[in-house]
C-alpha cells in the first residue's frame, strides 16, 4: 500500500472577545461556517480561542472544525482602569504621548507553543494580530487605515499597527485581502510582491445566522422600542464609521425637505460614542435616533427586516460586510464612494461622498421616497451578492492551505487558484 498522508492541520486565529471586533468577528464566524461544510477533504481546522470565552464561535464549529483553547490574558492592572474611568484627561494624554517620549517599544510576541504541539502545518492569522512562529502563515491586515486616516489613531496606536502589520506581512507566506483595492494598497504601501497578496472576497455573515420568525421580529422591535420606518447602520462607533455625518444628513432632511427620518444604529459603543451622542443633541435629532449597542445575531437579522434602507457612510473600509448583508436581506442600500466600496456596490447601491452630508441626505431621500428605485436596487443587490458564499470563500482558502503545505491539488483547487478575483 502507498503512503497515506496524515490530515493537514490548519489553525485559524480566533482570539477575540465577542462584540469587540465588529467585522473581524463576523469574518471568523463566516470562515468557520464555510470550513465546517468542507467534509470532502483531508484537513482539520483548529480555531485558536480563549478558554471559556469562545461561546460566540462554538455554534459554527462542525465537521472538520474544532476549538484549540488557550488561557486568556490577564486583565489590565486595576490602576489602569481607575485612571481611565476617574481621570480620563490623564488617560487621553497618555495615549497621545509620542512613542519617543513614552519610550514605547513594540515587539511581536512569540508563540507559547500551543500550535506547534498541536501539529499545525498552516497558521492563519485572521484577526490583524499574530505571533512569531516557524509554522508557515497566512495573514490578514484587513486594511491600512492608520496610514490613510492617521488622525483617527494616537501616535502609539499608529506605531503598534505599523510594527505588527509590517512584520506579519513580511513573515507570512501569503497575505489575504477581501478586495483588489486592498491588494493594490498593500503593494504600494508595504512593497509586497503581487503574487504574495491574494484577493479572497468575503460573504455576508448574515447567511450563517438563524432566520427570525415573525414573532422574533416583533420582539426585537418591542425590546428596542423602535420608531418605524427607519434608516439602519450597523457599525461600531469608531470615528471613521462616520455616524456624525449621517446624523447631519437626517437634520438636513428635516430642515430642507420636511422629512422626519428615524435612524437606528447597532454596534458596540466605544470611546467615541459620547461625541456622536453630543452631536445628535446639538442637531436636535436625538428623539429620532436609537443607538442599540451590540446586538445578537437574531436581533441583527430582525433589524435588517424591519428597516426601510441601509446607509453606510464610512470613511474607510477594506470591504463592507453590512453592504453584503443589506443585499442578502433584500434591503436597498447607499454607501460611501471610498476605497473598495464602489466596486463592491456596483450598480446595486447608491453612492455618495462621505464628507458631504447633503449627498448622504439626497441618497436617503431617494431611497425613502422612490419605491421603484428601492425595488430595482433590491433585485440588483441579490444578484450581486449571489456570487459569494462562505463555502466558496472556504474552498479558496483550502486551496491555498494545500498549496502552501505542498499537498496535492484537485482540479477545483487549480481553478480557484488561477481564477481572476471577483472583487
Amino acid at each position: 500500500m502507498g503512503n497515506v498522508l496524515s490530515p493537514l492541520r490548519v489553525c485559524i486565529d480566533a482570539r477575540l472577545e465577542s462584540g469587540m471586533s465588529g467585522g473581524v468577528e463576523q469574518f471568523v464566524i463566516g470562515l468557520a461556517s464555510g470550513l465546517s461544510r468542507l467534509t470532502d477533504g483531508n484537513e482539520e481546522y483548529l480555531f485558536l480561542s480563549f478558554k471559556g470565552r469562545d461561546q460566540w464561535l462554538r455554534p459554527y464549529l462542525k465537521g472538520p472544525c474544532s476549538s484549540l483553547n488557550i488561557t486568556a490574558p490577564a486583565p489590565p492592572p486595576r490602576w489602569r482602569k481607575v485612571i481611565k474611568n476617574v481621570l480620563p484627561v490623564v488617560d487621553k494624554a497618555w495615549k497621545n504621548l509620542s512613542p519617543a517620549a513614552g519610550r514605547l517599544t513594540v515587539k511581536l510576541p512569540s508563540s507559547d507553543g500551543t500550535v506547534e504541539k498541536a501539529g499545525v502545518s498552516i497558521m492563519h492569522f485572521a484577526t490583524q494580530s499574530g505571533f512569531l512562529t516557524e509554522v508557515p502563515s497566512i495573514y490578514h491586515p484587513h486594511d491600512l487605515q492608520h496610514l490613510h486616516l492617521p488622525e483617527f489613531f494616537t501616535p502609539r496606536e499608529r506605531l503598534k499597527r505599523e510594527v505588527l502589520y509590517r512584520q506579519l506581512c513580511e513573515r507570512a507566506q501569503m497575505v489575504a485581502v477581501a478586495a483588489s483595492w486592498g491588494k493594490v494598497d498593500l503593494i504600494k504601501q508595504y512593497g509586497l510582491l503581487p503574487d504574495k497578496v491574494q484577493v479572497i472576497p468575503l460573504a455576508p455573515a448574515l447567511s450563517e445566522y438563524p432566520v427570525p420568525s415573525d414573532n422574533d421580529i416583533r420582539q426585537c422591535s418591542g425590546k428596542f422600542n423602535l420608531l418605524e420606518p427607519f434608516v439602519f447602520y450597523p457599525a461600531q462607533t469608531w470615528a471613521h464609521k462616520n455616524h456624525i455625518r449621517l446624523l447631519e444628513a437626517v437634520e438636513i432632511l428635516h430642515k430642507q425637505r420636511g422629512l422626519n427620518v428615524n435612524f437606528v444604529a447597532a454596534g458596540r459603543q466605544n470611546e467615541f460614542f459620547p461625541e456622536i451622542k453630543r452631536r445628535a443633541e446639538e442637531l436636535g435629532v436625538s428623539q429620532r435616533v436609537s443607538f442599540l449597542g451590540f446586538v445578537s445575531p437574531m436581533e441583527l437579522q430582525s433589524l435588517y427586516r424591519l428597516c426601510r434602507c441601509v446607509v453606510i457612510p464610512t470613511k474607510f473600509e477594506a470591504a463592507s460586510i453590512p453592504l453584503w448583508e443589506a443585499f442578502l436581506a433584500g434591503v436597498p442600500a447607499a454607501c460611501s464612494n471610498v476605497t473598495s466600496l464602489p466596486a463592491q456596490a456596483g450598480d446595486a447601491a447608491l453612492v455618495f461622498d462621505p464628507d458631504r452630508p447633503d449627498e448622504i441626505a439626497e441618497a436617503i431621500w431617494r431611497l425613502w421616497t422612490d419605491e421603484a428605485l428601492r425595488a430595482e436596487l433590491v433585485e440588483r443587490g441579490k444578484k450581486n451578492v449571489a456570487r459569494f458564499s462562505w463555502e466558496k470563500t472556504a474552498k479558496q482558502f483550502r486551496a491555498h492551505y494545500r498549496r502552501i503545505a505542498g499537498r496535492p491539488l484537485t482540479d477545483e483547487d487549480q481553478a480557484l487558484l488561477s481564477a481572476a478575483p471577483l472583487l
